[in-house]
């Protein structure tokens, strides 16, 4: 049986941040569904994937969509499924700000104030909200505060580290784009000009001892290790679970390769989950 979430509320009150938080907390997450489809997306989430837990979002203001939500909601229980229904909210006040200031237009308003939109949203999903199980108001929260509520109700302890991407790459085939943090590998002396290791790389063994084999190496493993320990609470603190550490030397074949998969295996014992990638290695 699945662990099945319905996230609804006030439109501005954080619907995409919640969802996202939920997605990397471990969720199988669905947008915009109508409920129709509700209990078919349940059963492909069962039969098709590895995933247990499954967030439905719903954009329902009352009506036959209110129906047929309490009919599917319905049908989901009675399968046996753990079901909640999350409601995200915030104040008159809070909403109208977050709306000037974003310079859209909310999906209720037609010829009425923004105000007046609010309001009569708020009065058509008061009954929904009275079914919540779980009520957040947004009103005095930043992005970062609602990841965090998200997760201490919906997380679990195998998502709150850090995972990691250590890419491996050469500076003459340009900086990664996506990388967080940069480090040049390039202080340490240059096996490339070691004729016996010229055509190795950094993932031979004689490779990695002699690019590590130096005291620099080591001391750079080291303190560049509690360097991210720094990092990565700022990160979770800040809701980022995701990071890019990128090595390069000149070629990404040899020092860049070789102190990555050093990298790694340090973070891997302090808990991160790591996961490496050696973007230019075989382009020489």
């Amino acid at each position: 049986m699945l662990s099945v979430t319905l996230v609804t509320g006030m439109s501005g009150a954080g619907r995409s941040t919640a969802t996202r938080a939920l997605e990397d907390v471990g969720w199988f997450v669905v947008d915009n569904l109508p409920p129709t489809l509700m209990i078919n997306v349940v059963d492909y989430v069962l039969e098709r994937t590895q995933s247990r837990k499954v967030a439905l979002v719903a954009d329902v203001r009352g009506g036959q969509l209110f129906d047929e939500l309490r009919e599917s909601l319905s049908i989901i229980k009675a399968a046996g499924h753990d079901l909640r229904v999350l409601f995200l909210e915030a104040g008159d006040e809070a909403l109208v700000r977050r709306y000037e200031s974003s310079r859209r237009p909310h999906p209720l308003q037609r010829d009425e104030s923004l105000l007046g939109a609010v309001q009569r949203e708020r009065e058509l999903l008061r009954d929904l909200r009275a079914e919540a199980d779980i009520v957040i108001d947004t009103s005095n929260f930043n992005v970062h505060e609602l990841r965090r509520s998200i997760e201490n109700s919906f997380g679990d302890d195998e998502h709150y580290a850090l995972r990691a991407t250590i890419m491996s790459f050469g500076f003459k085939y340009g900086i990664p784009v996506d990388a967080d943090l940069v480090a040049d590998m390039r202080f340490l002396p240059n096996p490339y000009w070691d004729p016996e290791l010229k055509e190795l790389t950094g993932l031979d063994a004689e490779v990695n001892d002699y690019v590590v084999g130096f005291p620099t190496a080591q001391d750079f493993l080291t303190k560049y290790s509690e360097l991210l320990d720094i990092v990565e609470d700022g990160y979770l603190r800040e809701g980022k679970r995701f990071v890019t550490i990128a090595m390069g030397c000149t070629g990404g074949k040899h020092r860049s390769v070789a102190m990555a998969e050093n990298l790694s295996a340090r973070l891997v014992k302090s808990g991160v989950e790591v996961r490496v990638v050696h973007r230019d290695l075989g382009r020489e």
